[in-house]
C-alpha cells in the first residue's frame, strides 16, 4: 500500500507555542484513518500543517510523495488533497450546483453525475440556495465540493459536528465507500469516536498533542476503557496502551 499522506516526528503549532510534538501518522492509498482526541489535543492543527497552511516546526511531512514544508495549500492542493474544514467550506448565497462549479477544476475528470451517486439527496436541490440546505444537506454538499475536485486525499475536520447521529451514520459509510471505490486516502477528525472507528481502518488517539495510542479499528473499538482513557487525557492510558500493544 502506498502512502498517500506520511508525517514524521512532526511538530506543529502557532508560533513558538508547540501543539502537536512527534507525531508519525500515515495514510495509504485506500485507507480511513481515524484522528481521534478531545478538545485542544491538536487535530485541526494537524490537518492545517499537512495542508500546508501552518507552517510545520519540526520533522517532515511527505503528501502524495512531496514535502510540504515549504509549499503552499494552493501548490499542495493542486497534487490533490482536498480538505472539508470544520466550518464546511461553503457559499452560502450561491446554489449547490454553483457551489459545486466552483469547486471542479478543469482537469477533473469526476462530474456532478459522479458526486450525485454518493449524494442522491442532492440530485433535486442542485437549484436551491446552499443557505437554505438542513446541516446534513450542507455536509453531504461540503463533500461532494470536495470530491468533485478529484483528489487523491481528503482530510476531513469534524464532519459530524452540529449533525444528529442518524445523519453521521449516513454520512459515514459514504466516506468508507469513497475511499473504496475511488482508491483515496481519508483521515478523518471525527467526534463521535465508536462510529468512526466502524469505517475506518486504522486510527490514532492523541492528548496533549502527543499520540497515546494507535491501532487498527478493531483494537480500538474492543477496549473501550483504553479508549476513553486515552481520549480523557489520563496518564494511565499511555501505560495500558504500551500493555496491550497499541504504542
Amino acid at each position: 500500500m502506498t502512502d498517500l499522506i506520511r508525517t514524521t516526528n512532526l511538530i506543529a503549532g502557532y508560533g513558538n507555542v508547540r501543539v502537536v510534538r512527534d507525531l508519525n501518522l500515515t495514510v495509504g492509498e485506500g485507507e480511513v484513518v481515524c484522528l481521534l482526541g478531545a478538545n485542544g489535543a491538536g487535530k485541526t492543527t494537524t490537518l492545517l500543517t499537512v495542508a500546508g497552511a501552518l507552517p510545520a516546526l519540526g520533522g517532515t511531512i511527505e503528501v502524495l510523495g512531496s514535502p510540504v514544508q515549504k509549499a503552499r495549500p494552493h501548490e499542495v492542493a493542486r497534487r490533490g488533497l482536498g480538505i472539508v474544514p470544520e466550518g464546511r467550506g461553503l457559499f452560502y448565497k450561491l446554489s449547490v450546483a454553483e457551489n459545486l462549479r466552483l469547486r471542479r477544476h478543469r482537469q477533473s475528470t469526476v462530474s456532478v453525475d459522479d458526486v450525485m451517486k454518493y449524494f442522491p439527496n442532492l440530485r433535486n436541490l442542485l437549484g436551491r440556495r446552499c443557505g437554505l440546505l438542513s446541516g446534513g444537506e450542507q455536509q453531504m454538499l461540503a463533500l461532494a465540493g470536495a470530491l468533485i475536485a478529484d483528489p487523491k486525499v481528503i482530510m476531513l475536520d469534524e464532519m459530524s459536528l452540529g449533525l444528529a447521529p442518524i445523519i453521521v451514520e449516513q454520512l459515514l459509510p459514504t466516506v468508507r465507500s469513497i475511499a473504496d471505490e475511488r482508491g483515496m486516502a481519508v483521515l478523518l477528525v471525527e467526534q463521535h469516536v465508536l462510529a468512526a472507528l466502524k469505517v475506518a481502518d486504522r486510527g490514532y488517539v492523541l492528548s496533549h498533542g502527543q499520540v497515546v495510542a494507535e491501532g487498527d479499528s478493531g483494537q480500538l473499538r474492543k477496549d473501550a476503557e483504553l479508549l476513553e482513557a486515552s481520549y480523557l487525557g489520563d496518564e494511565k492510558a499511555v501505560e495500558k496502551a504500551e500493555e496491550v500493544g497499541l504504542i
